[in-house]
């Protein structure tokens, strides 16, 4: 039986319940099957994060039973697959993280934790609608009672968090201000004390996120002082900084990530020409809502880009950051402590932040070199790239820590409940999640050119999931929409998305911009000026690498505090 628990939203990685417009609210079920939509009121409706359908439902005589999703994820979680650590993708391995920081940017209502009267209706609806306003860093302002205890004294930059002392070496053993989340740092319990105090705790979830988290609180936090250096009015200043912040981060999306993980033909002929399948022509005041397509089964390709281990600085290199450990050092998901026995334990371990052996080295997970910076770049037995898209997963994923979707101090579920692939594909079968050939078939309705996966497209190959006999029969009918786009971007050599999927989540992003407060979808003469990499500026160049140049002021020391 698969028992997710329930904890307030937003303080967990999984959903217990989606909204979806038309619908009602679908929940949990006690036996895997289809959830029943739950009718709700006009006012329960409007609290409700907004979820929608591109397709068709699914029968439950079309989807996989129990022991079918079962042997599913095993196959695609098999340590005999997924064990090699080959490098052989040429995504640098922090756009896997980045991805999940924007996955938790494009899902996280920030009012969810406010009663009516804190918040106004155009805050409301907006908080129920998928944007990519960084939300997830702001929360709903410094001006909002509750949020404001998100931000310095001034009201304007944002609070960072300090690392705690290791033995080690000079370099380890001190106390660094700005490269940990801020952390809340009272309370009876430490699990308490540990925690970030962020609007998406979400975002200490995992060593990688959180320290992409932090470069984004810095990233506010100069350009917020340099606009106070120039004299802008502080009436002004906080929402021109976050203007500022919000365009350059969907630049970065639009131009460095997107392409990298969908077919660039694809996005920029979504960009350069409109939406076919998604809320192609909405009205003014109609603001995004978020397919479930997308959010259940698309946008899960970040899981297969995982990686069992990385090179993650000069202390824990050679693979010495694994997954286990990365999941380890953070306030949500651990309890910074490296004590095998205390796994699992949030009331373990002594420290309530982030120790500075922990920090990361960024010039491994993002290519400097290619920004012009060859003094950053390190060497390729350092570098860290992604996995590639593919239907395997990394065999750590079939064990997840309790803390990733709120199991922390609760009895262990089934083994296989702690399998990603196995949650993933249950969670599908809940939403009664149309399989890849119903999209498909729908989308050719209407008259869209999408190619659907032959009979073959599912026979077993290397470097993908090694599927049995019957297994493979009942995916050629109909095949999970997760694995179904896994296997699209397998067969396209695992670059990229292709196909349905890159349509998918290349016309969500668009969507997602054009409904956000701020926009280069609606402002498309907007341009990046914050590189600090002149030509770069001058040429309208702007990526992640520029944005942790302008962020840690172009210094290697800050960039990799921990050394070389």
């Amino acid at each position: 039986m698969f028992r997710p628990t329930r904890e307030p939203q937003n303080k967990r990685h999984v959903r217990s319940s989606y909204f979806v417009v038309g619908e009602g609210a679908l929940g949990d079920t006690p036996d895997d099957g289809p959830a029943e939509p739950s009718p709700l009121s006009d006012v329960a409706a409007l609290r409700r994060f907004r979820f929608s359908r591109l397709g068709p439902k699914a029968e439950e005589s079309q989807q996989l039973d129990r022991a079918t999703r079962q042997a599913l994820a095993e196959a695609m979680t098999d340590r005999a697959q997924t064990q090699p650590n080959t490098k052989d993708r040429t995504v640098p391995a922090g756009f896997t993280y980045l991805g999940q920081f924007v996955d938790h940017d494009l899902t996280l209502d920030a009012t969810a934790a406010h009663l009516e009267d804190d918040i106004t209706v155009g805050q409301l609806l907006q908080g129920r609608s998928p944007a990519l306003d960084l939300d997830s860093l702001y929360g709903l302002g410094p001006n909002h009672p509750f949020d404001r205890r998100f931000y310095q004294d001034d009201g304007i930059r944002l609070k960072t968090g300090t690392t705690a002392p290791v033995p080690g070496d000079d370099r380890t053993n001190r106390a660094l201000a700005g490269f940990d989340l801020p952390r809340v740092g009272v309370g009876s319990l430490i699990s308490e004390r540990r925690r970030a105090l962020i609007p998406d705790p979400r975002n200490d979830e995992n060593l990688p996120v959180a320290q992409i988290h932090c470069a984004f609180i810095r990233f506010h936090n100069r350009f917020a002082a340099e606009l106070a250096g120039k004299g802008v009015s502080s009436a002004v200043l906080f929402e021109s900084a976050r203007e500022a912040v919000v365009k350059h981060y969907q630049w970065v999306v639009r131009h460095d990530f997107l392409p990298r993980i969908v077919d660039r033909a694809i996005v920029d002929e979504v960009f350069a020409k409109g939406r076919r399948i998604f809320e192609p022509e909405p009205d003014r005041q109609n603001l995004p809502t978020m397919p479930i397509e997308f959010s259940v089964a698309a946008y899960r390709l970040g899981h297969s880009m995982v990686r069992g281990a990385y090179n993650w600085n000069r202390i824990f290199d050679n693979g010495g950051g694994t997954l286990v450990r990365l999941f380890v050092f953070t306030g949500t998901s651990g309890n910074f402590s490296p004590r095998p026995e205390d796994l699992g334990n949030p009331e373990a371990g002594t420290l309530e932040s982030l120790p500075t052996n922990w920090i990361a080295d960024f010039r491994r997970l993002f290519d400097f070199g290619a920004a012009g910076r060859a003094d950053l770049a390190v060497d390729d037995a350092q570098f860290n790239v992604a996995k590639r898209i593919d239907t395997l997963l990394v065999n750590p994923l079939a064990d997840l820590p309790l803390g990733t979707f709120g199991g922390r101090g609760q009895p262990a579920p089934p083994a296989v409940e702690l399998n990603l692939a196995f949650r993933n594909l249950t969670r599908a079968n809940m939403m009664s999640l149309a399989s890849g050939q119903q999209l498909v078939e729908h989308l050719r309705k209407r008259r869209v050119n999408v190619r659907e996966l032959p009979a073959s497209a599912f026979d077993n190959r290397p470097g993908g999931a090694q599927l049995g006999d019957d297994l493979r029969r009942k995916l050629v009918r109909n095949c999970p929409l997760w694995f179904y786009i896994l296997r699209e971007a397998e067969l396209n050599a695992g670059e990229r998305l292709t196909g349905l999927g890159g349509r998918i989540v290349a016309e969500v992003f668009h969507r997602a911009m054009e409904g956000s407060r701020y926009s280069i979808v609606r402002d498309p003469f907007w341009r990046p000026f914050l590189s600090p990499v002149e030509d770069r500026r001058k040429a309208g160049t702007f990526e992640m690498t520029d944005l942790l140049l302008y962020a840690f002021e172009q210094n290697a020391e800050l960039l990799n505090p921990v050394g070389v």
